[in-house]
């Protein structure tokens, strides 16, 4: 059988997949628009009240972003927030709402309710990322100018740091909702961040240490404080690094997370300081004198303005003195007040203890001689004997 010479003609070429679903959307929207006209005019008129009320959130919002004077207050955090709703998620739900309420063919309604997912999930995204960074910059209300302009200085990394862990994890909610297996994807962003975070590892423990002295408060600067051996006031917190002038003048610069991992004493948030001191006197001190020393300070102590008398009493029997020990209260923040008050106690009671012979003990020996009989010659005069009462003539 001869062949022919004839060559096949070539079948038409399909239509691609992206032209299949564009014909099938607008046939199947047509269709629906024809059909259901009044559901969808009620629906588009639901939808036009919700837009306009989104409208007018978005327009509070900006209004109170106005007020640049409450800025890290919560209302103006909220204003800026409302201030970031988009467009684009006003449209998404109308579309979504018109949808479900008119009975969208299934085509239509998935389109509807994927650009919506998309939408809800980018602003929500927005929201959550104004609403953190608006919790920060609260955190910071009140602070000095130059904690200030160190969160000022943090804020750049934090917002960083924010938007790419916010974004990061809305891209994984929308691969999902969109039937995208991201096992994988969750998998390799956290074997990453932990790579990213040892080799960074001191740099983001100073960080965040940082923040959280700015933020907690433990400390601020020009305030005294004492850390292990070391008393000194802060002079400066840093994003790296706390630099405290020392009591005996030298600098220190320690690490912020070496620095919040030690006991803390902030001497300058004291209501009121504790003075304890003892003293002694010497043993030839009558019982009776001994009995009134309590009362005598207690005097003294509470002559003196913001001062509370605790205790005093005799504590111990020294090896050259009776031991007292004396314990009041001094009611100030300032400690050059503390520390004159004190003074004006101590000498107080020395100018007692002159006025009324009491002598102040300090380390003695005392040697005892013998005469020649053996009899002791004692190295201090011995008490007089009391004087016989006269007895009255008859």
């Amino acid at each position: 059988m001869p062949q022919s010479n004839s060559t096949a003609t070539p079948p038409a070429a399909d239509k691609t997949p992206y032209a299949d679903k564009v014909e099938r959307l607008w046939t199947d929207s047509y269709g629906w628009v024809v059909s259901h006209s009044t559901q969808i005019l009620i629906g588009v008129a639901i939808a036009a009240v919700i837009v306009l009320a989104l409208l007018g959130l978005k327009r509070f919002g900006i209004h109170l972003c106005r007020d640049r004077e409450n800025r890290g207050h919560w209302a103006f955090i909220l204003g800026r927030a409302l201030a970031r709703t988009r467009l684009w998620f006003m449209v998404a739900v109308a579309l979504q709402l018109v949808s479900a309420y008119a009975d969208a063919p299934g085509f239509v309604s998935g389109t509807a309710s994927f650009l919506f997912t998309i939408a809800s999930v980018l602003q929500v995204a927005i929201w959550a990322r104004v609403l953190i960074l608006g919790l920060v910059e609260h955190r910071s209300v009140g602070a000095s100018a130059e904690d200030a302009a160190a969160i000022g200085s943090a804020m750049n990394i934090i917002r960083l740091l924010v938007t790419v862990a916010v974004f990061a994890i809305a891209t994984i909610v929308i691969l999902d909702n969109l039937g995208v297996n991201v096992t994988g994807l969750v998998a390799g962003l956290g074997i990453g961040g932990i790579a990213i975070g040892l080799a960074a590892q001191g740099i983001f423990s100073d960080l965040f240490a940082a923040l959280s002295i700015l933020f907690d408060k433990p400390f601020q600067r020009g305030e005294g404080i004492r850390f292990d051996q070391t008393t000194g006031t802060v002079e400066t917190i840093g994003l790296k690094s706390t630099r405290i002038r020392s009591t005996t003048g030298e600098q220190i610069v320690i690490s912020n997370a070496n620095l919040l991992n030690k006991e803390l004493r902030n001497f300058d948030r004291l209501d009121h300081r504790r003075m304890i001191h003892r003293f002694g006197v010497t043993y030839q001190t009558t019982p009776e004198v001994l009995e009134a020393i309590p009362s005598m300070i207690k005097k003294i102590v509470l002559a003196h303005p913001k001062c509370t008398f605790l205790r005093c009493g005799m504590a111990a029997y020294g090896a050259s003195s009776l031991d007292f020990e004396l314990q009041y209260d001094i009611h100030s923040e300032d400690f050059e007040e503390v520390f004159t008050t004190n003074h004006r106690v101590m000498i107080a009671i020395l100018k007692r203890f002159n006025d009324d012979g009491i002598e102040f003990a300090y380390p003695t020996q005392t040697t005892f001689t013998a005469a020649p009989d053996g009899t002791l010659v004692m190295p201090y005069a011995e008490p007089a004997a009391p004087k016989a009462k006269a007895t009255p003539a008859a």
